[in-house]
């Protein structure tokens, strides 16, 4: 592997709804840079990048995979490290944590299709870390291909900047190739895809001399050297200060380049594998890694460099074709090498990097060290999650974690064979490993095994691995909706607990119960799922021994599992600790078996409720069968909340509750005659209709 931290390296993304053409265009880069003889196709089922026997049936891409290829820019070879994401919203978390160690993302959007919905969610994705980016308008030669209309949805949607920086030379089947604005030249492609430099031809010459003059009028509202010379001597900006341009506004999230082309006709690619090496940052360019110190709490940083201190973060945990747990990691500072142990500042355990590896789809490369700047993987791992820090053992530092998505769907699955049960149990430990977003959790009053994820399709997905991959036969049971209980009222209460018998317990405190405050639910803490409560040490100056403090908020957080009035969990709750008295015969347990009762007295004072998840939907439909639409959102519940006129279609953005959308997508494709299309995504939670919650605790009790 040749390691580069001298501006030639760069690791990017590709991100994009479900169906713009991420792995197509993957593939092509492979292809085009010469690291693979073959294009492979989502069609065929032979890519590289959806190597998982799921997606290739499906068609889909399900889990992030990485890849690594060079690329001459400018007579100097670049250094791509790339990780290809799914596009459906369920699988959102390969997104996440992805974005998390990544330099730069092409995001894709279909030009036919425009902005959609999971574009919009990996856009605010991308802008929650900051990552600089630009866009691909991909489909360019397909019927209902409009360039201008991506770029006004780019800035109505996603309030943002775009800059085209090429124009495409005809639209649907006129698709000729593109028009490079800053080196002012057409681009095409010959039968062989070989790239054609040309002059601008008459026909589009006009409409690119003022696409071109746009682009330097708004480079010239950031840039002072193209704003002294755009208005009296437009010629003499060089191609040289137009880049730099570009490439700063980039980095500072100001504009976004737009390129354009068609992945499937293989054209395109390679002016953006020029922009990526142009516009998008290397390491270098994003700094220093800042982290805390684990024991003081103190901001620290490192700095991209080889000889500072070991710094990496695991964003992925994956499960090789041995069923072995590997981890995906990214190098902050200093370097791996095979052998030596590392702390994980999660647990203070050490790490030894037995096996370090480059990847190539579901290939993989042995490496004897992994320098600052870049991806690898380590094999055969024991005790890594994703979000782990892993660092120099004497210089320790802990790495802003990863978010994860709460699951809002549920599923009983059990082994067909009574056999397969320890076979079962144990491969959902592993697949919850891989993937933090599934979580399997036991219904002891039931006796199931009850699995939650982001939607129907994640958990179908779930059960056929367990069938291909680890051979277990299983049922899966009907969609449960992921309902919570929620407090309306702050109430105070004092309880006093005391036990003479087996041996003598006392302990007493006065608490303020009630709803979580705004933000703390806009904390990363409370967003992450690290924690659902807001404690707050009210004691004013009044001291008891820690570990007491430690042991209420504690058994506060276990008694939110079971809520109050239907046996759901506590979607948030704050406890104010006002007062805490102790006795003779206080300690740890007492302190906890007083907090648990005060919350069960308390808690149904404080006027809890039945919330449930509202989804927002996205439908595609045609015009005569928008009424059909409309009657069916409203017997489920449905809130429209607008209609954008498309080219043919028109746009209905909707919310309704999860529990009327099972088997959504189908139904209304059966209401249309195949031609409607839905995207469904969590938004967030909302009271159930009085009646409703009733017949739900009802049901419960």
């Amino acid at each position: 592997m040749k390691s580069k931290t001298n501006g030639l390296l760069r690791n990017i993304g590709i991100a994009a709804h479900i169906d713009a053409g991420k792995t197509t265009l993957t593939e092509r880069i492979l292809f085009y840079t010469g690291k693979t003889h073959r294009m492979g196709d989502v069609h065929d089922g032979n890519t590289i990048m959806d190597f998982m026997e799921e997606e290739r049936e499906r068609g889909i891409t399900i889990t992030a995979a990485a890849t690594q290829t060079e690329w001459d820019y400018h007579n100097r070879e670049h250094l791509i490290n790339i990780i290809d994401t799914p596009g459906h919203v369920d699988f959102t978390i390969e997104v996440e944590r992805s974005l998390r160690v990544l330099d730069g993302l092409v995001v894709l959007f279909s030009a036919v299709h425009g902005v959609e919905p999971q574009s919009e969610t990996v856009w605010r994705q991308a802008n929650r870390y900051q990552v600089p980016r630009i866009a691909f308008v991909n489909k360019m030669d397909l019927p209902g291909a409009y360039f201008e209309s991506v770029l006004e949805q780019m800035r109505k949607r996603l309030a943002c900047e775009p800059i085209p920086i090429q124009l495409p030379m005809g639209e649907e089947e006129f698709f000729q190739g593109v028009i490079d604005l800053v080196n002012q030249e057409a681009i095409s492609w010959d039968e062989e895809d070989e790239v054609i430099k040309s002059p601008i031809p008459e026909a589009f010459r006009e409409s690119a001399t003022a696409a071109r003059m746009a682009m330097l009028e708004k480079l010239a509202e950031y840039d002072e050297v193209i704003f002294a010379k755009v208005f009296d001597e437009p010629e003499n900006i060089s191609i040289e200060e137009i880049q730099f341009a570009i490439r700063q506004l980039c980095h500072n999230h100001t504009l976004i380049p737009v390129l354009c082309g068609s992945a499937y006709k293989n054209k395109g690619v390679q002016p953006l594998l020029d922009a990526v090496c142009a516009y998008l940052p290397a390491p270098e360019d994003i700094g220093n890694i800042q982290g805390i110190q684990p024991k003081t709490q103190d901001d620290i940083s490192r700095e991209l460099h080889i000889d500072a201190p070991f710094t990496a973060l695991v964003f992925k945990i994956a499960l090789d074709d041995q069923h072995r747990k590997m981890a995906f990691f990214r190098v902050y500072s200093g370097q791996a090498k095979r052998g030596e142990q590392v702390l994980n500042t999660r647990n203070q355990h050490k790490e030894r990097l037995a096996n370090l590896y480059l990847l190539n789809g579901d290939k993989r490369t042995s490496l004897d060290k992994v320098e600052a700047g870049m991806i690898a993987a380590i094999g055969n791992v024991k005790d890594l999650q994703t979000g782990d820090t892993l660092c120099d053992q004497k210089h320790p530092i802990l790495l802003e974690t990863i978010l994860y998505p709460e699951p809002v769907i549920g599923m009983v699955v059990e082994a067909v064979r009574s056999q397969d049960l320890d076979k079962l149990e144990e491969a959902l430990v592993q697949l919850e490993a891989e993937d933090p977003s599934l979580k399997v959790l036991e219904d002891e009053e039931g006796g199931h095994t009850l699995l939650r994820g982001m939607g129907e399709l994640h958990l179908d997905v779930i059960s056929h691995r367990l069938r291909d991959e680890f051979k277990v036969e299983v049922n899966l049971g009907r969609p449960q909706v992921n309902y919570k209980e929620k407090f309306t009222q702050t109430i105070n209460y004092t309880y006093e607990y005391e036990r003479p018998l087996p041996e003598p317990l006392q302990a007493k405190i006065s608490i303020e119960l009630g709803p979580a405050d705004e933000s703390f639910l806009n904390s990363p803490a409370f967003i992450t799922g690290q924690t659902k409560l807001q404690f707050v040490n009210g004691l004013n100056g009044k001291k008891i021994p820690l570990i007491y403090l430690e042991h209420i908020r504690k058994s506060f957080e276990r008694m939110m599992l079971s809520g109050v009035i239907a046996g759901y969990a506590l979607h948030s709750m704050k406890v104010v600790l006002k007062d805490a008295e102790t006795f003779e015969h206080s300690n740890e347990l007492a302190f906890e078996l007083c907090a648990r009762n005060t919350f069960r007295r308390a808690a149904p004072e404080a006027d809890p409720i039945l919330i449930e998840p509202i989804m927002s939907l996205e439908i595609n439909c045609p015009e005569e069968y928008i009424g059909n639409i409309m009657g069916d959102l409203n017997r489920r519940r449905g809130q429209p909340q607008g209609m954008e006129p498309r080219t043919g279609y028109s746009l209905i953005k909707a919310e309704a509750p999860l529990s009327e959308l099972f088997g959504y997508a189908a139904h209304i494709r059966t209401l249309s005659t195949g031609r409607a299309t839905a995207s469904v995504t969590f938004s967030h939670y909302a009271p159930m209709p009085e009646n409703m919650a009733e017949r739900l605790m009802e049901k419960r009790r």
